[in-house]
């Protein structure tokens, strides 16, 4: 049986970087064989479709579901972790959490947590990190395939610079991601990734023997860190003496072009930005991250000119909330005089993420023949965002006040490939 969802219904007939009037309101949205199938007035639907089984939101905002373009699900445990700069957290937190991945019921136990957390903030798509251990990238792909999750994650590789528990080698990165690959990409809602950590744990063998894997398998994302922090790019630059610059460590091995996904990307030169660009690049903006290990702030004038999408980086970001994340971006863009617009915001989080992981034709806006992963969403969830939104006198006067204020309490239902949970 169809479905017909009455509420203020958001979606967008273009990128709103090029023109802020590119969102438009519906009454309602028909769901039906877990797409959507149609979108417009709730009086014509109705007449259309008198069988549907009517679902009505009444004011609340009707979107297309959260997408977090670049998570580290194992370290949902050691979020909110006091650190210093990024070496150190990795050093003192993330990796001896990722060593006790070894035990595949250990990592089956985090990604359902995750999970968890992640539906609740109306998150329904998400690209992430395993650890070394393939066990890591099957606890995911489970947990993801048990909940019709459309999902992204990959391996993580590093045969350098980590402890030897977390340290594989080229040969063993190439075979078991390949191996992973073959087993899981294109069942049911699931993409495998191919996943270099970050130059400084890859040795350019490793690199070269990543980018011959994503060579053979060229239908699959590509993802890893890219200039997140000053001492990070001199680091490189010791390790890899003879590259341009960052970006070239990757590029040089194979791992630059269409489908590949940047973390953080916040100190670019301009040759590695005019290179992003030409190679028609993924960045992903990681706000909370970003502020809460003293990155830097992110250029968001990059997303006139490549893909950008918007991500929570669980646990080195702070809040597995995606309403928390656009409104770190905000106070971002606004340390750097540039105001984003609230379309913009919501935007980045639904299809600007689905277009930085290459899969707009499948999730990210309500639109006929999408998936139907839908988030609905309380605009006065709380007293206080309740009375900023009384007085709003349009659409987006009414939503920002939950994109600063809103946490899981405004989501007030998730729909996945069509169904409730």
């Amino acid at each position: 049986m169809a479905d017909l969802l009455l509420g203020q219904v958001l979606s967008y007939a273009g990128d709103p970087f090029e023109d802020t009037s590119a969102a438009r309101l519906h009454e309602a949205v028909l769901v039906d064989g877990g797409k959507i199938r149609a979108v417009g007035s709730a009086a014509a639907l109705r007449a259309a479709h008198p069988d549907a089984r009517i679902t009505s939101y009444g004011k609340s905002l009707i979107s297309a579901g959260f997408i977090d373009a670049h998570v580290h699900y194992p370290q949902t445990a050691i979020i909110a972790s006091w650190g210093k700069r990024l070496i150190d957290w990795l050093n003192q937190y993330t990796f001896p959490e990722e060593i006790r991945f070894s035990d595949p019921a250990y990592a089956t136990e985090i990604a359902n947590r995750y999970f968890d957390l992640a539906l609740a903030h109306g998150t329904t798509a998400m690209c992430s990190y395993g650890t070394i251990h393939p066990a890591s990238v099957d606890a995911f792909f489970e947990g993801a395939k048990a909940r019709g999750l459309r999902a992204f994650t990959g391996k993580t590789c590093m045969d350098r610079n980590a402890p030897e528990a977390l340290r594989d080698t080229a040969q063993s990165a190439y075979d078991d991601s390949k191996a992973l690959l073959q087993k899981w990409h294109g069942v049911d809602r699931l993409s495998y990734v191919i996943t270099p950590r970050f130059s400084p744990t890859s040795t350019p063998e490793q690199l070269a023997a990543l980018g011959a894997l994503w060579h053979e398998y060229p239908d699959c994302l590509m993802q890893t860190h890219l200039s997140e922090q000053t001492d990070e790019i001199a680091w490189v630059k010791d390790l890899f003496p003879q590259s341009r610059d960052y970006l070239d460590t990757y590029e040089a091995q194979g791992l630059l072009r269409e489908g590949a996904l940047y973390g953080h990307a916040i100190h670019l030169t301009d040759r590695e930005k005019s290179r992003l660009i030409e190679a028609g690049a993924s960045l992903v903006h990681c706000p909370t991250s970003n502020t809460f290990i003293g990155s830097g702030l992110f250029d968001m004038t990059l997303a006139r000119h490549l893909r950008v999408g918007l991500a929570t980086d669980t646990g080195g970001g702070s809040s597995f909330s995606m309403l928390r994340t656009m409104a770190a971006a905000y106070e971002v863009a606004q340390l750097r005089g540039q105001a984003l617009h609230p379309s913009q915001l919501w935007w980045l989080a639904t299809q600007g993420s689905a277009r930085a992981l290459r899969a707009e034709h499948q999730i990210g806006n309500i639109a006929p023949g999408l998936e139907a992963d839908l988030v609905v969403v309380n605009l006065t969830s709380t007293p206080g965002i309740e009375q900023a939104t009384r007085r709003a006198e349009d659409i987006w006067q009414a939503v920002f006040p939950t994109i600063m204020m809103g946490d899981d309490r405004a989501v007030e239902a998730v729909w996945i490939a069509g169904h409730v949970r």
